[in-house]
């Protein structure tokens, strides 16, 4: 099973903790492929990797790859999965989760994601995406109804929740409690990290475990 980083956000650089151990777990350098979270784009021109706010967070950190490679409805589908294929890193970026769920349908990377053996990392809508379930709310700004549920990749049984301008008390509000009664949700406030290696749960920051509508801040582990 992969090592996993399910990101919340970071206005700033990546904390001394997080950049730690990614440096522990990221040996092979070879490739970062990044999958957009506004995959549809309404220009050719390509997206300068610089320009990447979750690239700039790993190359602030220290971690320079060989290769970059941004994926998004203007690559094809099967150099999309080959860059996926051939990744040292897999990072699913911030953005529009509803988006961000179809695209990696109808490229059909999700099996090719989940059965690579690079470290995969998700931010924001990324990091939703990761996980075995999300609910949607009315801040996602698209029209659903508030607590849809959508189906993620499901490297690990458990939801995941994380926006920037969401706290404790937006959490307790109980939008997530409907999902946590039929499974986990891990919460995660702004400048918070969830590790998952070797079947171990690691958090960095403010995160919250909901379960059957009871919610508990956890202690940072790394």
């Amino acid at each position: 099973m992969s090592t996993c980083y399910y990101l919340s956000w970071f206005n700033d650089l990546l904390p001394e903790k997080l950049a730690r151990c990614l440096h522990e777990d990221i040996q092979d350098r070879k490739s970062l492929v990044m999958i957009s979270g506004e995959p549809s784009v309404s220009t050719d021109e390509p997206t300068r990797i610089d320009d990447v706010t979750e690239c700039a967070w790993l190359k602030q950190a220290g971690l320079i790859f060989d290769e970059y490679h941004f994926i998004d409805c203007r690559m094809p589908k099967e150099e999309a999965r080959r860059f996926v294929r051939d990744a040292s890193v897999v990072f699913l970026c911030g953005g529009d989760p509803v988006s961000q769920n179809e695209f990696l349908t109808d490229y059909e990377l999700s099996d090719v994601i989940k059965s690579s053996g690079a470290v995969i990392m998700g931010a924001s809508a990324g990091s939703l995406n990761m996980a075995a379930k999300w609910s949607s709310s009315i801040e996602n700004g698209r029209e659903v109804a508030a607590g849809t549920v959508y189906e993620g990749l499901g490297f690990h049984h458990f939801a995941y929740e994380s926006h920037a301008k969401r706290d404790y008390a937006s959490f307790v509000q109980g939008y997530l409690f409907p999902l946590s009664e039929e499974i986990e949700v891990y919460a995660a406030e702004q400048e918070s990290a969830i590790r998952v290696k070797d079947g171990k749960i690691d958090v960095i920051g403010p995160t919250y475990l909901i379960s059957r509508a009871k919610i508990q801040k956890l202690i940072e582990t790394l």
